[in-house]
């Protein structure tokens, strides 16, 4: 077993690594993967020295599975590369989400679908991804209508640049903008750009990628994504209508039985999902579960999960453990 970890030396790189060290995933030969300019640089994995590769020389060495964090050009120019000489990729960019030929794959609800002949597999956006893992036992049970959904996202969404500005901002000092504006003491309402229609492709991506990972067209989504000056994840307020209703007590029994959650509901004793408990973590956190008065079949949640856990690193290497236990490498 050959891996590659293309982008090894960002956050979500590191955080990959961090997981499969964790997970004790299964490879005899490990390559860290970076642009040009990080080629021939060494970095440190469980106590051996590697040796920082180029893109080039990576594809020449035909891994078996390549997990990319490399960012979206990156993707759409070097996974094509990768999956002609045999590699299985698993992209963690928006390049391929949504192209209907790759399949889009959160494995507590869709590992089914792969195949051994798929040789690009896309990890969702990792607002969607903990959305959607929260509500997939759910969907079974009661069939999801509608869902309206306010983000708080973390600026590790964005990457070590915007860690670097807020905390710039917070000592007061010169800070390089990654954002419009400050954002340290502020909320922004606006992640990605801006389309046409007035959302911006975050947004965008919690509504389409929703809609494909559930295989329903007939759910009705609608997102406004938000940046707020927080680290360790992002946190989600959704209500979700159903075609049927539901006891409360029952809806609390299946998230219990929902693979990937972890109940955190106890309001009186102050207790529900937040950031700075869910960081480093890989579980969806669930909590402040209650029925919305103002209409029928309608549920409120909220959601944390560690964006850079199993929002990117986490479901990317359990896509990978799943090629693995099913012998498809």
């Amino acid at each position: 077993m050959k891996l590659a970890v293309v982008g090894a030396t960002g956050l979500v790189g590191s955080e990959i690594l961090e997981v499969l060290e964790e997970h004790n995933f299964p490879f005899d030969e490990l390559l860290l993967v970076a642009s040009e300019r990080s080629a021939g640089k060494k970095m440190s994995f469980k106590g051996k020295e590697y040796t920082i590769k180029g893109l080039k020389q990576a594809v020449s060495e035909k891994p078996d599975i390549a997990i990319f964090s490399a960012g979206g050009s990156t993707s759409l120019e070097w996974a094509p590369q990768f999956a002609a000489v045999g590699t299985i990729v698993i992209d963690n960019s928006s390049a391929w989400r949504m192209d209907p030929s790759k399949k889009l794959v959160v494995p507590e609800i869709n590992a089914k679908d792969i195949r051994i002949d798929d040789r690009i597999i896309a990890n969702p956006n990792c607002s969607t991804i903990q959305m959607v893992v929260a509500l997939n036992l759910l969907h079974e049970k009661y069939k999801i209508k509608r869902i309206v959904v306010s983000t708080y996202q973390s600026v590790t969404g964005t990457g070590k640049a915007a860690v670097d500005q807020m905390m710039a901002e917070r000592a007061g000092e010169a800070a390089e903008m990654v954002y419009p504006h400050k954002i340290d003491m502020n909320v922004l309402p606006h992640i990605d750009v801006f389309q046409p229609n007035g959302y911006t492709k975050e947004e965008m991506k919690m509504i389409n990628e929703t809609k494909k990972i559930f295989g329903d067209d007939s759910i009705q989504v609608t997102a406004t994504t938000v940046r707020i000056p927080t680290m360790g994840g992002h946190s989600e307020a959704v209500n979700v209508e159903f075609h049927r209703d539901f006891d409360l007590n029952e809806v609390i029994e299946v998230l219990a039985k929902t693979p990937g959650v972890a109940i955190q509901d106890d309001p009186a004793n102050n207790i529900y999902p937040m950031p700075l408990t869910a960081h480093k973590k890989d579980e969806v956190f669930v909590g402040r579960l209650r029925r919305d008065e103002s209409q029928a079949n309608t549920l409120n949640m909220w959601i944390v999960a560690d964006n850079l856990r199993k929002g990117a690193a986490t479901n990317a290497v359990q896509i990978a453990s799943y090629l693995v236990e099913h012998s498809m490498v």
